[in-house]
């Protein structure tokens, strides 16, 4: 069953959603964009892993249930074997948070592997002011906008730091930021109302190769499919973040209208 929402569903931006939403959608970017690219390009799925001390989850404790023993079985045995005979009293293991691992698409030419376009999906660390997460992707911006290469963001999530672009005063809950090696220092975006279908946006390559596009709602439709959202999510709750008061009553309705079908 496809997602009740004409564009971006807003209950996909809860956290206990995202993460599963963002990693299936990343690899449905690389489904979507090889058979246009190929075979003078290759869009490929790279992992950036980092911990972020801004993390509110808090070290835990987990007590072992399992002692590791080492018998003594040969007469004259070293003295490091016989100190392993006996049973090592088991600690209490403090584990900490576990390292964000956040999942983008780049696109190399295939026969350099030289890449010439990144396209990031944000996550909330990427927008939550302050975080190791948001500092890291903005010097990771700066650095790619004095490159050669291109640089394309996506952010379908209303909560945290928005892209300086972003349009103020208007009904606009989600952004696509580009900026393209040709027109720079110029950028392209594409702003988006909660009602609005998402965009094609086109995804810049190597000069003199014109962009190629990238159906965003179409790519939303196969990544909330094969994740089953339908199945997971309580659309009898509210979202999370919640919506204004407008939103509410719009968002409702194309609840209602859902269920009837």
């Amino acid at each position: 069953m496809p997602s009740p929402f004409p564009g971006m569903d807003p209950y996909l931006e809860d956290p206990t959603s995202w993460q599963s939403f963002h990693t299936t959608l990343i690899v449905v970017f690389q489904e979507l964009l090889n058979p246009f690219i190929k075979p003078k390009y290759v869009a490929r799925v790279e992992d950036r892993v980092y911990m972020d001390e801004d993390d509110p989850r808090r070290t835990f404790v987990s007590i072992p249930d399992v002692r590791i023993e080492s018998r003594n079985t040969k007469h004259g045995e070293s003295q490091l074997a016989n100190a392993h005979s006996s049973a090592i009293t088991a600690p209490i293991r403090l584990q900490g948070r576990d390292p964000i691992r956040q999942r983008r698409i780049e696109i190399l030419e295939a026969s350099s592997h030289n890449v010439v376009t990144l396209i990031e999906l944000l996550s909330p660390s990427n927008k939550r002011k302050g975080a190791e997460g948001r500092s890291k992707f903005v010097r990771k911006r700066k650095e790619i906008l004095r490159s050669k290469a291109n640089w394309v963001e996506i952010d379908l999530l209303r909560k945290g730091v928005s892209h300086s672009h972003f349009p103020r005063g208007a009904e606009v809950s989600y952004l696509v930021f580009s900026s393209p090696v040709r027109i720079r220092p110029d950028s392209e975006i594409w702003p988006i109302r909660l009602q609005d279908c998402l965009p094609v946006i086109g995804i810049p390559l190597g000069h003199p190769d014109p962009a190629v596009p990238l159906d965003l709602q179409n790519a939303l439709t196969m990544a909330y499919d094969r994740a089953a959202f339908d199945v997971t999510i309580d659309y009898t709750q509210p979202p999370n973040p919640p919506l204004s008061p407008e939103q509410s009553v719009w968002a409702q309705e194309q609840l209602r209208a859902s269920t009837a079908r």
